[in-house]
């Protein structure tokens, strides 16, 4: 990331699932931060998607990563979801999805979901039930399309967790990602993100990927702007290790797409019209 922000060139290079997966997702081994900001991330889905909380029949996990953790809940209210990645190739997620040998192993999160759900010992039912993955796509935030190879009808739900401030360059360009992301929803459909406060910088291995310092309320307006309506709002001091990535805190929101035109936002807005967001970074 010399001279700038991360671009995907360094993403394809450097980003390295193995890496990415042993230091910020592993139950048994790792500084306790680690642990309990998994815990924390697993605790949040379940209380979304669990009974009395969102479902429908699609949904799509943007910037997903090497991950699955946070589908866990949203499987058992959702008939097809989509994950997405950056990057031409996620093995981690390939070799999962397809059963193949070497695929890393959720079985301690996938217990965990079901402790949060009243019953460790269905690991098994769960693991089923996430057959609803259907497919993992490619993905870029940064594009006004951002879904380019893929041709999806609106979905109901868009999920996007401790990713978009990494792909995101500028307050800006977290802005416009909104706007593109809730272009994919369908009205009144339903926006999960969990965003990392104020971290400029995140380690996997041995190298330094950037991230846009943002604070809650920017975070808060921005999601307002891009014509949601928030339903749940919490603000959570949980952090990383300082040496994984130095944040102040969690942002975690619900939104729901409004049925208005875009046009019509600006008094529920920021009291400024909102115009369209150019593809930044």
């Amino acid at each position: 990331m010399e001279g700038g922000f991360t671009g995907q060139d360094e993403y394809q290079k450097n980003f390295l699932p193995t890496d990415y997966l042993a230091t910020y997702y592993s139950f048994d081994s790792g500084p306790l931060p680690k642990a309990e900001m998994l815990k924390f991330n697993l605790e949040h889905p379940h209380k979304t998607f669990g009974p009395g909380g969102l479902k429908g029949d699609t949904l799509i996990d943007i910037c997903s990563g090497p991950t699955i953790y946070q589908v866990l809940a949203a499987c058992e209210s959702f008939q097809d979801i989509s994950l997405s990645d950056l990057t031409d190739h996620n093995e981690a997620l390939e070799k999962w999805l397809k059963k193949k040998p070497g695929a890393y192993d959720w079985y301690l999160e996938v217990k965990f979901a079901c402790e949060l759900e009243g019953d460790s010992g269905r690991w098994q039912e769960k693991e089923k039930k996430l057959s609803t993955v259907k497919r993992v796509l490619k993905c870029d935030i940064r594009l006004g399309n951002l879904l380019a190879l893929a041709v999806l009808p609106p979905t109901d739900c868009m999920l996007i967790l401790l990713a978009m401030e990494c792909a995101c360059c500028s307050l800006d360009a977290y802005r416009a990602a909104l706007c593109n992301l809730a272009s994919l929803l369908k009205l009144g459909g339903h926006l999960v993100t969990t965003v990392t406060l104020q971290v400029s910088s995140y380690m996997v291995g041995k190298y330094k990927f950037s991230s846009v310092v943002l604070e809650k309320e920017e975070v808060e307006q921005a999601v307002l702007d891009a014509g949601f309506d928030i339903r749940q709002l919490l603000h959570s001091p949980q952090t990383y290790s300082v040496t994984n990535a130095s944040n102040s805190g969690v942002c975690l929101i619900a939104a729901r797409k409004r049925s208005e035109p875009r046009a019509r936002l600006a008094s529920q807005g920021s009291g400024q019209a909102l115009r369209p967001w150019p593809s930044i970074c």
